[in-house]
């Protein structure tokens, strides 16, 4: 191993001693490197001015670099709108002159039928009197039933006036026992008529109800045997 260090020519690249100063190869002169490390610039140097103005310096150059990143960017778009309004300009125009009319189609409307008035329905009359007869002789406040002549029972017949109450629609008169263990009654379909029928006798008289849009008339039944 030798003892005196080697050195590679810078040119040609050849290993020689580190004893001469020329490469024995080409010729070039040997240049030794320098152990001084280089002192340090001002501008480097936390604390002084030359290192306060290289940092102002720094922080201008970077916005300016961003301001000039921002214009280039702007710039940019306002070329990108401005190209597309052209061509959507330039594409309106072309499909304007080559637009063809297209007939309206003709549509066949039916006329309006209007819907028939609603008739107003007309006002019930007001219930004045209901006059109450059997076979035909007016009943004013009581009537007798007999248990042994009347056991098939007896009809009744109403008259409310004034008789227009009975032109108007849904207009039913009522017939209603006050004991229906003593006398029953069997109202007809039209409800003018009513069968009254005698179950027992009885003491104490019972009392018929007929009422009609309100209007009632209560008549006395008498119960005999």
């Amino acid at each position: 191993m030798s003892v005196i260090p080697q050195v590679k020519c810078r040119r040609c690249g050849e290993s020689f001693s580190a004893l001469r100063s020329r490469c024995p190869n080409c010729g070039t002169r040997r240049v030794s490197q320098s152990s001084r490390t280089p002192s340090p610039t001002p501008s480097t140097v936390k604390g002084t001015a030359a290192y306060e103005r290289a940092e102002t310096n720094t922080r201008w150059q970077m916005i300016f670099g961003l301001i000039l990143v921002v214009a280039v960017i702007l710039a940019v778009i306002v070329m990108v709108s401005t190209s597309l309004n052209g061509l959507d300009n330039q594409s309106g125009k072309g499909s304007n002159n080559n637009i063809v009319a297209t007939p309206t189609p003709t549509v066949n409307t039916a006329p309006t039928v209007e819907p028939p008035p609603t008739p107003t329905p007309t006002p019930t009359p007001t219930v004045e009197g209901i006059n109450i007869q059997c076979f035909g002789t007016d009943v004013k406040d009581e009537f007798t039933l007999s248990l042994s002549r009347d056991a098939a029972g007896i009809t009744l017949q109403a008259t409310v006036l004034p008789m227009e109450v009975f032109t108007t629609e849904n207009t039913r008169i009522t017939w209603k026992s006050s004991d229906e263990s003593l006398f029953m009654v069997t109202p007809s379909d039209d409800t003018r008529s009513c069968k009254v029928e005698i179950l027992q006798t009885s003491a104490t008289p019972g009392a018929l109800t007929v009422t009609c849009n309100g209007f009632s008339v209560v008549l006395t039944v008498r119960l005999v045997a």
